[in-house]
């Protein structure tokens, strides 16, 4: 088994209808402690993968599926505790307050519940810890998943559109997590906004109509590179 290698997806497909696929012959490897950004224009199947590895996607068919080395499934037991997902939306759990929230998450996935209060102030969410997440805003909905994300400290954080609704000190917050979070795991995100993939990411992936167009490492991570990568696929 290669535990350089945390996830490895070989020629993925998902739909939503059969004869219209998002994603075709996908495929992905991610690290064991690394940050990836994904990139593309709307439907480019940024979503949808975040989706499928969250296990809310059934219409999918892959060739091989590695965690860790071993064969699994986006739906075992033992996958799910080692992953959370931030959602671009996510309204589920409308009654909890945050801290309910939050102690429920930590007892589902068998963890001791970590002290928050850094993440809290950090993103500036002192006054909303009892608040139903129903009556939250866009922006400190978002704030309530993310600081639950990086308290947990799974192995792999999935993180869609992490950046929308959140004010630009909590943007900045957010980078500053991002950047340190490989001393615990891996993180994939989806975006749309150049400066959240450029200053954050070890590598940037890409999209175009559900298939990686490019890859960009290290020094080659760059706005203008994927913005022209970018322009390219929106001149079809």
């Amino acid at each position: 088994m290669d535990r350089s290698k945390l996830l490895v997806i070989k020629n993925l497909c998902a739909w939503y209808t059969q004869d219209k696929p998002v994603l075709a012959d996908f495929s992905i490897t991610l690290g064991t402690n690394e940050v990836v950004g994904l990139i593309g224009l709307n439907g480019a199947g940024k979503t949808t993968f975040i989706k499928t590895l969250s296990g809310l996607i059934d219409s999918f068919i892959l060739e091989t599926a590695l965690w860790n080395g071993a064969p699994f499934s986006f739906r075992d037991k033992a996958f799910k505790l080692n992953r959370y997902t931030v959602f671009a939306e996510d309204h589920s759990f409308r009654y909890f307050t945050f801290r309910e929230y939050f102690s429920y998450v930590a007892a589902s996935y068998g963890k001791k519940q970590r002290d928050a209060s850094e993440l809290v102030q950090g993103f500036h969410f002192e006054e909303y810890t009892d608040v139903l997440l129903k009556e939250l805003s866009t922006g400190n909905l978002k704030k309530a998943y993310l600081i639950t994300a990086f308290a947990l400290r799974p192995k792999l954080l999935l993180l869609d559109e992490p950046v929308n609704g959140l004010d630009f000190q909590s943007t900045e917050y957010l980078y500053k997590l991002m950047e340190g979070y490989k001393k615990y795991g891996t993180i994939l995100f989806s975006s749309h906004i150049l400066e959240s993939i450029c200053l954050t990411s070890d590598r940037v992936i890409v999209l175009e109509h559900g298939k990686i167009k490019r890859a960009f490492t290290g020094k080659e991570i760059g706005t203008e590179k994927i913005r022209e990568v970018l322009a390219t696929d929106g001149n079809r």
